[in-house]
């Protein structure tokens, strides 16, 4: 059986740049959400709250779907299996750090400790792109400590987390340009 992980979960390319593409948009519209100088304004908190739970998980999907149909496709055209025991073991690993990653910010929000959610979401993203490192994409390690030195960033200044969701974004973008 043929390893295709490298194949199937790519982050590179047009992957990289549509995650960073999600991650800025995402950033953009819970700050529109935030600043109250939309005509949203009239929206109670907990409209708001449930908004930025949806752009989350609308965030999480798109990459999420993002990674499968490009793995999809390229596996298709070297005519290789889509799923293997690496691979099955991948979508474990990445599936545990999702879910993770949502009870964390849920426990957040409810413990009323929002300035920590941008930074638990940096830190797990880091975690994440650490966990698919592999010796012939040592370029992800890039990516992974540029999240979590914005983590650090947003601890240290917590009105600082849209522009690390911006700028992560961005990293992704360019990512995505310059490993092909």
């Amino acid at each position: 059986m043929q390893d295709n992980f490298q194949v199937n979960f790519s982050i590179k390319g047009i992957t990289s740049i549509l995650i960073g593409a999600y991650l800025f948009i995402s950033g953009f519209s819970i700050e529109t959400l935030l600043n109250n100088k939309t005509s949203l304004e009239t929206l109670s908190s907990n409209t708001i709250e449930n908004l930025i739970i949806l752009i989350a998980v609308a965030f999480v999907l798109l990459s999420t779907l993002t990674l499968f149909f490009i793995g999809k496709k390229n596996v298709e055209k070297l005519k290789l299996q889509l799923f293997n025991d690496k691979t099955k073991a991948a979508v474990k690993k990445y599936s545990i750090v999702i879910g993770i990653t949502f009870i964390s910010l849920f426990v957040l929000m409810n413990l009323e400790l929002t300035n920590y959610l941008a930074p638990t979401f940096l830190i797990f993203h880091g975690i994440l792109l650490l966990l698919f490192k592999k010796k012939e994409r040592k370029n992800l390690l890039v990516l992974s400590a540029v999240s979590l030195l914005l983590a650090v960033m947003c601890f240290l200044i917590p009105t600082y987390w849209s522009s690390s969701l911006s700028i992560l974004g961005i990293a992704h973008v360019a990512y995505g340009v310059v490993v092909k």
